[in-house]
């Protein structure tokens, strides 16, 4: 029987508020298990073998179907791995790692790792956390992946890379920017990451391990300037500069209260867009939970303003590009210097602007790495030797030793690796439109909230490449972050 889209587009989107629901309850603390099976199973027609060729021979004449396709394709996907994305999140929220006979929460370790001084200690958290990544995930993430990959073929698709290519991911031509990128900033990265690495650890960048970049990227020095107490009221102060009132949001729900197994870090779950958005944190203070915070906050808001007469594809689907452009737009304002002068009382924002340029210098050539890594990985019958083609891709990039153990556990699936490469073109982008519009605290100007309000209220129904094209006036281009990671090196 052929699919009545209008019907399948109201159950669509009564299971992802549903899946989302389920994904809150769980990392927010609220119960220990991760119960995906039985809402997959209530709604298995939606994300079906048939369903998936149905909707794919649709999209092949009607381009307006693509997303509904992508939708059941990796809704099938899922389906086919609950069994082990359910033991997964089991694990990872039971499972301890101990150290000397302590016993640490899995979920906890990366905290630790970061809140280490003592280096030594740090690199033997990191290898008990890799050993148990490798012993007791690993198994479970190949098998996983090896499934998926033989469902892409089911899904008539030659392997999972294509697959997505077919589904309008540009992967080749962003396989090109990203070398291109990594080898235009190589000199600049050396230089300025290398200079970080010595000032904040007393480590040179060739002797620097990933427990070693947990610890930078926690940022001690500058825990004084962002307690945990005034992190809700800057984020509220930001919002009201853009003329919203976060207190008069009813559909935003700030989950702060403290749960044993809760995620240490911020995220967003929005269970109905917008009708119901949850914002959850764990304030822990210093720079990268504002970060963090900030992050999911654009997420909130995006998501909040979005117009409930979208379609579900808009409202819930689309290129998530977009909705991560709008949360990295929020969170690289707690980096600007001229918002740490209007909303903090705080010293020496140059410096931190400098050095958060050059922290977004390793984040983008760490993600460049990863997909250049995970186009091989999709595109291969195999995962011989993917471990050490992980260790390789990744220390390339960014000059700092990867375990092999998270061949696997670094891998989103779906390649969103991409969506974050785009997003941070859209962010700036968008930074330097508004700045050009409405001046370098375009963040305190009501009209640059009304902008932003009036591209929220389109959910996702434009694609990032359209979004940036119709505010800017210029085609997206991963090669636009390039002119703020060349801001000013650190101290000089």
């Amino acid at each position: 029987m052929a699919i009545e889209l209008e019907t399948y587009r109201r159950k669509v989107d009564r299971f992802i508020a549903e899946l989302d629901e389920e994904y809150y309850l769980h990392f927010a603390g609220h119960k220990p298990e991760l119960e995906l099976a039985t809402i997959y199973q209530r709604h298995e027609q939606l994300a079906s073998l048939e369903t998936c060729r149905e909707l794919g021979e649709r999209a092949a004449s009607d381009p307006s179907v693509r997303e509904l396709w992508r939708f059941a394709c990796e809704g099938y996907l899922g389906s086919v791995t609950t069994e082990e994305s359910e033991a997964i999140a089991g694990i990872e929220a039971d499972g301890e790692v101990v150290l000397s006979g302590e016993p640490i929460p899995f979920r906890a370790v990366r905290a630790e790792i970061a809140g280490e001084a003592d280096r030594e200690r740090r690199a033997r958290l990191d290898a008990a956390r890799a050993s148990f990544t490798e012993a007791t995930l690993n198994p479970l993430y190949r098998a996983a992946l090896e499934r998926a990959h033989e469902t892409a073929r089911q899904l008539g698709s030659s392997g999972y890379r294509a697959l997505y290519e077919s589904f309008g991911f540009e992967l080749a031509a962003l396989e090109r920017a990203c070398a291109e990128l990594l080898n235009e900033t190589e000199e600049l990265y050396v230089d300025r990451f290398g200079e970080l690495c010595e000032r904040r650890l007393g480590v040179s960048l060739d002797a620097a391990e990933r427990h070693d970049i947990h610890r930078l990227l926690r940022a001690p020095d500058w825990d004084e300037g962002f307690p945990a107490s005034t992190m809700l009221p800057a984020l509220e102060q930001t919002l009201a500069g853009l003329g919203i009132d976060a207190r008069a949001q009813p559909n935003i729900h700030l989950d702060t209260d403290e749960r044993p197994s809760k995620s240490p870090r911020a995220f967003c779950a929005p269970i109905e867009v917008p009708g119901r958005i949850m914002l959850v944190i764990k304030p822990m203070g210093g720079l990268d939970d504002w970060r963090a915070l900030f992050h999911e906050a654009g997420h909130a808001q995006h998501f909040a303003h979005t117009s409930p007469a979208l379609p579900v594809e808009a409202r819930r689907l689309g290129d998530n590009a977009v909705t991560e452009g709008y949360a990295f737009l929020l969170e690289r304002m707690v980096d600007d210097q001229v918002w740490l002068r209007r909303r903090l009382d705080f010293g020496r924002p140059d410096e931190l602007a400098s050095e958060a340029a050059t922290v977004l210098l390793y984040a983008v050539r760490r993600y460049c790495g990863k997909l250049l890594y995970e186009l091989g990985l999709h595109g291969s019958d195999s995962l011989d030797g993917m471990p050490s083609r992980y260790a390789q891709a990744l220390g390339e990039a960014t000059r700092v030793a990867h375990s092999e153990a998270d061949f696997l556990a670094d891998v989103d699936p779906g390649f969103y690796c991409s969506s974050y490469l785009r997003a941070w073109a859209v962010e700036a982008h968008l930074r330097e439109f508004l700045a050009e519009r409405y001046g370098t605290a375009w963040f305190a100007s009501p009209a640059a909230g009304s902008l932003l309000r009036e591209l929220w209220y389109e959910g996702q129904n434009m694609d990032a490449d359209r979004l940036v094209s119709e505010v800017t006036g210029s085609p997206l281009a991963l090669s636009r972050i390039a002119p703020r990671l060349a801001e000013p090196t650190l101290g000089r």
